[in-house]
């Protein structure tokens, strides 16, 4: 299976909603649909999941400070 990747500037409130919405499918009974890019991906997670929370602070002086902030879910499908 091919990975999606989508990038996107968007508002704190907008990451927010995002984030929010995948929390409520989580938190729903059974699969639920993602959105990425231009496809939609069916996703099927057990009720235990893998979760990798990730923090990165980088200095350049041609970039200039920037952090990165990652969450990762894995899980083998039901």
């Amino acid at each position: 299976m091919a990975k999606e990747l989508e990038e996107l500037d968007v508002t704190r409130d907008e990451a927010a909603d995002k984030l929010e919405a995948i929390a409520a499918d989580l938190r729903g009974d059974g699969s639920f649909d993602v959105n990425v890019s231009n496809r939609t991906v069916h996703l099927a997670p057990p009720d235990d999941i893998g979760m990798e929370i990730g923090v990165r602070e980088m200095s350049s002086l041609l970039r200039g400070d920037r952090e990165a902030f990652t969450i990762k879910l894995d899980w083998k499908p039901e």
